[in-house]
This record gives structure tokens, sequence and C-alpha cells, in this order.
């Protein structure tokens, strides 16, 4: 249900009770979506910090192979530490931007 339907009853004792029921249906429906969204973004941070980690991990291991003379291709070391580079570059700017969010909704005054 959308805004527009609520306008378009008609106002009287039954038209403000279907208004009243209209409001709290739309309510409920935005605290759901609220909640799903957060969920989601959520789920996204933190399967981005598992990305994030796992290059890491690919990199440090390709840093341990070239140790070891293991590794036939010098390549993927550069790869590797691009990749990782990259995640963690990404990863750190999306944590500033989620911290200068939390820091102007904590200045609003309530």
């Amino acid at each position: 249900m959308d805004i527009y339907s609520i306008y378009s009853t008609s106002v009287g004792a039954s038209g403000s009770r279907q208004n009243i029921t209209a409001i709290k249906q739309i309510a409920e429906d935005n605290e759901d979506n609220s909640k799903t969204l957060f969920s989601n973004l959520l789920g996204s941070a933190m399967e981005s910090i598992n990305t994030t980690n796992g290059y890491l991990s690919d990199a440090e291991n390709e840093e341990i192979k070239l140790a070891l003379g293991e590794t036939e291709n010098a390549h993927d070391l550069t790869i590797a530490l691009s990749k990782a580079s990259t995640a963690l570059q990404y990863t750190v700017a999306i944590r500033d931007k989620f911290m200068e969010a939390y820091k102007e909704i904590m200045q609003i005054n309530i």
C-alpha cells in the first residue's frame, strides 16, 4: 500500500479508521524493509571483509612460496599483492565512510 491510497480514502468515522489501519500497515512494512536493508548491508560488509582477508591470505601464501622457492612464476606474487592492496584500500575507505556517517548520526539532536 502506498501513501496515495491513504489520501484517496473518504474522511469520516470509518474513513479515519481505515487511515489509521493503513498508516499502521505502512509503518510495519517500512520497519520490515529497514530491517531487511540493514541485514543485507551488514551481510554485504561481512562478505567484503572475508574477501579482503582471503586476498591478504593468498598474498601471504605467495610470499611464502616465493621465499621457499616453490613458485614457478614471480608474477603470481605481484598479482596477489595487488589484489590484496586494492581490496584493503576499498575496505578501509568503506570503514571511513561508515564512521563519518555514524558521527553525523550521533550529532543529530533528538
